[in-house]
This record gives C-alpha cells, sequence and structure tokens, in this order.
C-alpha cells in the first residue's frame, strides 16, 4: 500500500460557551482546525486533526499547520502508511522539529492501518481496557463565583473530574480554588491549572495557601526548573503539561520526582505513534496520565478516545472530548460523552466518517 495523495481542510469551531480563557488573559471563541485526508493506492483513506489552542499556548499555530504539510507533504507520497515507525522517521528528517505539523498525518495513518486490517484503533494501540474511560471537564477563567457555579451543571452531565484554570492574580486564584473544591462531592478530583501562569514566589504561596484543599497542582511556572522548586515544596499531587514534549523530558522529569501526573498531548508529541511511546513508558515507570490534545472536534477526540481507551485502567487519570465542547460537527461515529465517560469506537481504525459538506474544499492538495 502507498500514500497517493495527502489532502487538507480548514473548519472553524465556535465554543457553545462562547469563550475559552485560561492563563495570562489568554483567550479563544473559534478554534481553527485543521482536517488531514490522507489517500492511498488501496481505495482506503485514513483522516486526522490538528487544532492548537491558538497562537499563543505552545509553539503551534493553524496556519503552521497547513504550511508544514506542503513542506512535508511530497517526502510522504509513495510511503506506505501502515509502516508508522518507518513513516515517522522519515517525516522527521524531512522536517526538523514542528511535530504537532505530523500529528494529522500520523493519526490519519493509523486510521488507515486500521481499516486496512479490520481493528480498531483501539485495539491496535494496546488493547482496550474495560468499557469507558472517565472524562474531565476544563471550567474556563472567570470569577471565582462564576466558576464555582459550574461544577453543579457539569456534574448533571456526568463529569466528575474538574480542571480549573487558575495561573492569575495568586490572591484571586486561592480564591478560586476555594470556592471550586467547596463544591465538590466524596469522589470528585480537582486540578488546578496555572497553564504557566505564575512566578514561582507566586506559586509556592498559593499551594502553601491551599494546604488543607484536596487539589492537584498543574504546570504552575513556565520554565520545568521554576516547576520542579515549586514541587519540592509542595504537599499535593503534581501534574506537568506543557514541559513535556518529547521523551527526554519524561525521563528527566520521572529521575527528579517532578510530578505523579504527566498531561500527553498527541499532537505535542507528533501524533499517535510518538504519544503511545511517551504512554508506555509512564506505564513501565508508574507514572499517571491525562490523555488529550491541544483542542479539536470529532475526528481529534476519536484519536484521545482510541489511545486513552487502551492505556490501563490504573494509571489513566482521565481524558477530554473535546467535540462535545463546540457547535460544529465534523465527522459520524466520533465517541460522545454519556455520563462523564465515553468509548472509543469499535469499528475499523477510527471509526469516523468526515461530514464533507462540513469540511468543504480542501486547503491544502498534494498528490
Amino acid at each position: 500500500m502507498k500514500i497517493t495523495g495527502i489532502l487538507a481542510y480548514r473548519v472553524e469551531l465556535p465554543l457553545h460557551e462562547t469563550s475559552y480563557k485560561w492563563s495570562g488573559g489568554k483567550s479563544v471563541t473559534v478554534f481553527d482546525s485543521t482536517i488531514v485526508q490522507v489517500d492511498t493506492d488501496a481505495g482506503i483513506t485514513g483522516y486526522g486533526e490538528v487544532c492548537p489552542l491558538g497562537p499563543f499556548y505552545l509553539p503551534a499555530y493553524a496556519d503552521g499547520v497547513r504550511a508544514g504539510l506542503k513542506e512535508l507533504g511530497p517526502h510522504l507520497i509513495g510511503e506506505d502508511p501502515r509502516q508508522l515507525m518507518k513513516l515517522n522517521r522519515t517525516m522527521d528528517a524531512a522536517l526538523k522539529g514542528h511535530p504537532y505539523v505530523k500529528s494529522g498525518i500520523d493519526i490519519a495513518c493509523w486510521d488507515i492501518l486500521g481499516q486496512s486490517c479490520g481493528m480498531p484503533a483501539c485495539e491496535l494501540l494496546g488493547g482496550r481496557y474495560g468499557k469507558d474511560v472517565v472524562l474531565y471537564r476544563a471550567i474556563s477563567q472567570e470569577s471565582p463565583e462564576q466558576m464555582a457555579a459550574k461544577v453543579a451543571g457539569y456534574r448533571a452531565e456526568g463529569y466528575r473530574r474538574f480542571q480549573l484554570k487558575v495561573g492569575g492574580d495568586p490572591d484571586v486564584d486561592i480564591e478560586r480554588i476555594r470556592a471550586v473544591s467547596a463544591k465538590l462531592q466524596s469522589g470528585d478530583r480537582l486540578v488546578a491549572d496555572a497553564n504557566t501562569g505564575w512566578v514561582q514566589h507566586e506559586a509556592v504561596r498559593v499551594v502553601k495557601s491551599v494546604r488543607d484543599v484536596d487539589v492537584y497542582i498543574e504546570q504552575p511556572c513556565l520554565t520545568y526548573e521554576e516547576c520542579l522548586a515549586v514541587r519540592r515544596q509542595c504537599e499535593h499531587p503534581f501534574v506537568l503539561d506543557e514541559n513535556i514534549d518529547d521523551l527526554n523530558i519524561l525521563l528527566r522529569a520521572h529521575g527528579d520526582r517532578a510530578m505523579d501526573v504527566v498531561n500527553l498531548k498527541i499532537s505535542k508529541l507528533g501524533g499517535l505513534t510518538k504519544t503511545r511511546q511517551a504512554r508506555d513508558l509512564c506505564v513501565s515507570i508508574g507514572i499517571g496520565m491525562t490523555i488529550e490534545d491541544s483542542w479539536g472536534g470529532d475526528i481529534a477526540t476519536a484519536a484521545i478516545a482510541a489511545l486513552a481507551h487502551s492505556t490501563p485502567t490504573e494509571f489513566l487519570f482521565t481524558t477530554t472530548d473535546f467535540n462535545s465542547y463546540v457547535t460544529v460537527s465534523t465527522a459520524d461515529g466520533a465517541p460522545q460523552r454519556v455520563n462523564g465517560r465515553m468509548a472509543a469506537s469499535t469499528e475499523p481504525g477510527l471509526g469516523i466518517k468526515p461530514k464533507m459538506e462540513v469540511l468543504g474544499k480542501p486547503v491544502v492538495r498534494i498528490g
């Protein structure tokens, strides 16, 4: 089997709640997503999705996905999409860095691999654990009262994991953590995610001020070294996210005992192939994980579900259903939230069928 063509579509994904806000005054109202289509000479087509969280979150931006595909795509024509490790080596040789550009192609090739052998991507990625996986709900940054008021509504939708967006004024953040914590029930879990927003002394002050609260602290500062310094003064379970972008830093963080949980984002690491490597390493060394991506719609959610559902249950801290946040559906067959949980598709590949009337005309065409 050989790749004969690569196409990309641009789709806007507005939010049900109109905006999503996090540290540093950053916000997004409409997500710019790229759907990647990989065609083969066997008549099998696979799809992937890359959706950066704006241009100011990670070193990734939406137009960069499309520009990178134009550079990378011609090198992949004639390659076998089922040979995932070889394909990733080819991509890395053709384009240094820019893992997010490669992610959509890699996901689409897992979709092709699953279709070609009649197996769900979830089963190819390691095997299905249980009937479904637990989801978290991100609480966009607002006043303490507004954020606390949202908990009841999200719990009514079945969520029991809450990711609280902090990383602003430390005094207000302390109030946010306490206000939301007061709304929790037995079995709920709360993560205070600063998204790199605090400087070190602020982060230390916050974690000491909420010492009596049952909360996870996530990515308090910009650099790994700052986060490690906070970790060493923190009594709470600790989560790293933005700093963990390859296996080397993951191994270093494990050696430093820098975290209890790590967030693995598919596009940040370069696709399902490399994120699976990181996932399997975490299982081997005993680190819990949130399996997710930067953002996305139906196709990104299908890829997330496939990897999360193939992760041993005791190591999967949580995962997410981004397609429930947005108002536009781009594919049929994607996993859907049911009482705060979702399940990976049991159909071959990712189990999705893109809605071509939503995707429109391709903005990139190679081959």
